[in-house]
């Protein structure tokens, strides 16, 4: 067995952190302990590092605005969400496409950003992500352009998510009704897909063996680190504890309670 001290180091070693965001960098509107230090330390030591969430809600501007709030300054460049991943691997499919999008403004603007125009009449696709003005009209606009022959896509494969009070339907949940109503499966972009990691590895400029992936989700961020041979850290200052990550038929390379053991 290898000493904490051991451990750490050797984490500290790496080149490249990609972490996620929610249940290791913050819960909600709170930071979690020892973030302020760990992110002085990735810049101090001049570590290449992104900021990783599966939601597609928010712009990485909003996401640095909301940083700012909870007092950690960053370049909006360090945040990449799903919905970036989604609007890149679409344009790589399918180059000026068009779509029609049930979503926020992360997605929206990720997906004009990749070259993509809105059609809510005959779209390559219909793109799903996370979102609060989710309607009837939505869902049945959605399941017709599929049936008439757009793919559909989800930005990320979550369930829910967490919020201050409990947890709100997240991606899977809300383009569930259009696969039942069509009987298409959705292709999600987001974590545990391997793809977002290896998006992320080119944008950050690593190779796998420089990186480390932090997460507090043993069905998203490790799983997704092991299909992509990264080495994966767990903490458990989210959703994973350490009862539930031994439920798992697999192993995250190393587990500590959370950032704040990094740079104490």
């Amino acid at each position: 067995m290898m000493k904490n001290s051991e451990i750490i180091e050797r984490i500290k070693s790496k080149k490249a952190f990609i972490s996620d965001m929610d249940g290791v960098i913050y819960h909600g509107n709170k930071l979690l302990p020892g973030v302020p230090e760990f992110v002085e330390w990735l810049k101090k030591e001049g570590k290449k590092f992104l900021f990783l969430t599966n939601s597609s809600e928010r712009t990485p501007k909003e996401l640095q605005e909301k940083m700012l709030r909870l007092g950690i300054d960053l370049d909006e460049n360090v945040f990449y969400t799903s919905a970036l991943a989604t609007a890149q691997f679409l344009a790589t499919q399918k180059p000026g496409g068009t779509a029609y999008i049930v979503g926020e403004a992360g997605l929206i603007n990720a997906m004009y950003n990749a070259g993509y125009t809105m059609n809510n009449y005959n779209p390559d696709y219909v793109v799903v992500g996370d979102t609060r003005s989710y309607s009837f009209e939505k869902i049945e606009q959605a399941v017709n352009l599929v049936l008439k022959g757009a793919k559909l896509i989800g930005t990320n494969p979550d369930l829910t998510g967490p919020v201050e009070n409990g947890i709100i339907p997240a991606t899977k949940a809300l383009i569930s009704p259009i696969e039942l109503s069509t009987g298409r499966q959705a292709y999600f972009v987001g974590k545990p897909n391997p793809l977002m990691m290896r998006i992320a590895l080119k944008k950050i400029g690593c190779s796998n063996e420089e990186t480390i992936i932090i997460g507090d989700r043993m069905d998203t961020d490790i799983i997704a680190g092991i299909e992509s041979e990264i080495d994966t850290l767990l903490v458990l200052t989210g959703i994973s504890t350490l009862k539930t990550a031994d439920k798992f038929a697999y192993r995250p390379s190393y587990i500590l309670e959370g950032v704040a053991d990094l740079v104490q």
